[in-house]
């Protein structure tokens, strides 16, 4: 059997390190955001994120018409109502449901 004491700083010293490790970002988060850098990375990265995804998802397109077709419908609509709306998270839901629907229905093999 373990002694109790043992076992008792080994408990604490784990609960220590489990509470730096999760108070560490927001330490580190505090002088992040006064930060020129921050600021400018938080204005432009979410364009730069969605041109990165938008490559990514279209890179192995087929070049054929029937196989583009679902692709780009898809992007259309994202485009679209990302345009009209201002809002990521229902363009990006929005693609993926058309882009799916499509697939699954009008689209599928």
């Amino acid at each position: 059997m373990p002694d109790p004491l043992y076992v008792l700083s080994a408990v604490v010293l784990s609960a220590a390190v489990t509470w730096a490790l999760r108070a560490l970002p927001f330490t580190l988060l505090a002088p992040l955001r006064a930060s020129r850098t921050i600021q400018y990375l938080s204005t432009r990265m979410p364009a730069g994120v969605m041109v990165i995804l938008l490559v990514y998802c279209l890179r192995d397109v087929p070049m054929s018409a029937s196989g583009a077709v679902a692709p780009l419908v898809a992007l259309t609509a994202t485009v679209g109502l990302h345009l009209w709306r201002r809002n990521a998270l229902l363009s990006i839901l929005t693609g993926t449901a058309a882009y799916v629907a499509l697939t699954s229905t009008v689209f599928a093999s």
